[in-house]
């Protein structure tokens, strides 16, 4: 937890308390169903919480901007982001059930309020939003073929509507096609620590 407020240090006791409570719940369910490696749920609040809020480092969000979390799995990056931005609104969508399940019993437990749930497929999904978050879930390529329509044209942020993603590795090559539309941001020009050396926050206009 310290890592978090040593980084974001002006959260609100209520942000604090939510942050803090985020270990024993995703430790409690991930024992019930696995969606953080198990050698990994140590590293709860480096690996998934701070690295979800690196895109907070890239873009303050709007109070109502309306956001989807593309392939959220247990709640990343949506959760550690809708605790952030209280006065902004994301939408969780996975594929797989019993992820969502965790994502909103997290969500729920914390007393969340701007989050909605979604069991469904990306292409299920028609509304439109802001911004569309992901955490690596698939090829860039890919995921801009299906988040197009759900791109809205309205603007509210200083940054266009687009996709956000969290990216490690090497990326030139899959952000080629897109290089005019694609900006990348370094995590380590940000976050001190070694997991953050190859990590991205890569963002791209439809």
């Amino acid at each position: 937890m310290e890592i978090i407020l040593k980084y974001f240090p002006d959260l609100t006791e209520a942000q604090k308390q939510q942050f803090a409570s985020l270990y024993d719940l995703y430790t409690d369910w991930n024992a019930k169903i696995n969606v953080i490696s198990r050698k990994d749920i140590e590293n709860l609040y480096e690996h998934h919480v701070l690295h979800s809020l690196g895109i907070a480092k890239v873009i303050r969000f709007t109070p109502g901007t309306r956001i989807m979390d593309l392939g959220t799995g247990g709640g990343f990056p949506g959760i550690p982001l809708a605790i952030l931005f209280p006065e902004v609104k994301f939408h969780l969508v996975d594929s797989i059930g019993k992820k969502v399940r965790v994502a909103t019993e997290v969500a729920n437990s914390i007393g969340l309020k701007n989050v909605t749930f979604r069991h469904a497929r990306a292409e299920e999904e028609k509304q439109f939003f802001d911004f569309v978050v992901s955490r690596a879930v698939m090829p860039l390529a890919d995921l801009l073929k299906i988040i197009r329509k759900n791109i809205a044209s309205e603007q509210h942020n200083a940054m266009p509507n687009g996709l956000i993603c969290l990216k490690g590795g090497e990326l030139a090559n899959e952000a080629m096609p897109f290089k005019n539309k694609t900006m990348m941001y370094d995590l380590k020009d940000y976050f001190e620590e070694e997991f953050f050396e190859t990590k991205k926050v890569v963002y791209v206009t439809p």
